[in-house]
């Protein structure tokens, strides 16, 4: 029974991604109007047939500002979890594979930094280099690193007494060869959860960031962003958030479900 919930819930989460990734190859291929675009006439006006979003409070299309967003949104996520990986990776191999004195320092700082919330270090971060998209993808890069860390130097840990490791030093085989040819694809599992999990998290700090106006910066569109500007009309047209609001809950929904499996 538990095996088919599993089932279940992998095959909603991949019909959702599908439908997700679905939606942004047709944004990256074309929308329906520019995204930019504004029309006084048509300033929130609520779903039609010609605006299926709306509009927002500059007439511009919600539906075409939504895919630009999200692609925005999710290069951001991805860009931000590729630093993350890479580095805390590297880091989590050696410290992993060597220990000693330099494992200790090194996971002291990891501790160090992990023990405050990740998103006010990463304001902080943005805060004095300056808001912006790219600033916002080295700050957040820069903060998960030592989440890939710790989970990648538990596996080292683990791995590095394992009789094929044993067996790769009596052929000769060197340190770095042993680390990242041997060990790490072993490590395949839980990386590839905690870069899931990673993309969650970065989406929604994207999100949370841009909607404090320290991340993407107007014109430009992402999700986040586009829930700051919705804010002051809630209640006067709520679609305005609902759109980029849903997105993001389908994202972080679906690719949650294919993680449990």
């Amino acid at each position: 029974m538990k095996a088919r919930y599993k089932n279940i819930n992998f095959i909603i989460g991949t019909v959702i991604i599908c439908l997700i990734l679905l939606f942004l190859l047709i944004g990256i291929l074309h929308t329906p109007f520019d995204p930019n675009e504004m029309n006084g006439a048509i300033k929130n006006m609520a779903p039609s047939l010609a605006h299926p979003f709306g509009t927002d409070n500059f007439g511009r299309d919600i539906l075409s500002r939504v895919m630009v967003g999200a692609s925005t949104t999710f290069l951001v996520a991805i860009l931000t979890v590729a630093i993350g990986a890479a580095i805390g990776t590297a880091v989590g191999a050696f410290t992993g594979y060597y220990g000693g004195w330099l494992d200790e320092v090194i996971m002291r700082i990891n501790d160090g930094v992990t023990s405050f919330p990740s998103i006010l270090l990463a304001l902080v971060f943005v805060s004095i280099i300056g808001p912006g998209k790219y600033n916002v993808i080295i700050a957040l890069g820069i903060i998960f690193v030592p989440s890939f860390a710790r989970v990648i130097r538990s596996e080292f840990i683990s791995l590095k007494q394992m009789d094929f490791v044993k067996n790769a030093k009596l052929m000769g085989a060197s340190d770095l060869r042993i680390m990242f040819v041997h060990i790490l694809p072993n490590t395949k599992p839980i990386l590839v959860s905690a870069i899931t999990i990673g993309f969650n998290n970065a989406v929604l700090a994207e999100a949370g960031m841009s909607y404090l106006q320290l991340g993407v910066q107007p014109p430009d569109a992402s999700l986040g962003r586009m829930l700051s500007e919705a804010q002051p009309y809630l209640m006067n047209a709520p679609w305005y958030a609902m759109a980029p609001g849903i997105v993001i809950i389908l994202t972080v929904l679906g690719v949650s479900l294919v993680n449990e499996q």
